[in-house]
């Protein structure tokens, strides 16, 4: 337990030198934050593993801009793949800094790197967490600039993402317009 605590706490001092402090505190830090508290509301019984996943997700994203890649859809996915890789190698470090041994950290990178996502329960678990982080906290800001058409198309691909019981738990927990809530339905 040791080990967990003091892993989560060097991927929060990582993301304690986000500059961007729009919420009052760093933003890296405050999503960790967010996705380790969406964890324990869905997945109460999360292994260790996925803690760690969930909270290292976007760790030191913002040393990695997304304007630093093309416009475009080829470099949006560029930019997202070399993301999930940067993500998995610096929570691997802190990993075998705080004494995990190397199938941990494996475990770790496959998740963060999304291997396996719908056939894999802890790889969709975190993708479905994801998700209702953003959902939660990240939508409403996020859709302030979007058209109804770009916003419908978001929240499709967000909800083919998930999990059956997730989507199922998103028409439970947030009011959606029917145009939107449809995507969750199937």
């Amino acid at each position: 337990m040791a080990r967990l605590v003091d892993t989560l706490a060097a991927i929060d001092a990582a993301n304690s030198a986000d500059l961007d402090h729009s919420e009052g505190k760093p933003a890296a830090l405050l999503y960790g934050e967010r996705m380790s508290e969406e964890l324990s509301r869905l997945y109460p019984d999360a292994s260790e593993t996925l803690q760690i996943a969930a909270r290292g997700q976007h760790i030191e994203r913002w040393t990695s801009p997304r304007n630093a890649y093309p416009e475009g859809r080829e470099g949006y996915l560029k930019w997202r793949a070399d993301l999930a890789l940067f993500h998995a190698g610096r929570v691997g470090e802190i990993m075998a800094n705080a004494g995990y041994a190397s199938a941990d950290i494996e475990r770790v990178s496959a998740m963060l790197r999304k291997i396996g996502i719908k056939r894999d329960a802890e790889v969709q678990a975190l993708e479905d967490v994801a998700c209702f982080t953003f959902l939660r906290w990240y939508f409403h800001p996020f859709a302030a600039d979007k058209t109804p058409e770009a916003l419908e198309r978001i929240v499709t691909k967000t909800a083919r993402k998930m999990s059956a019981g997730a989507r199922a738990r998103v028409l439970a927990e947030f009011e959606l317009p029917p145009n939107l809530a449809s995507a969750f339905g199937s």
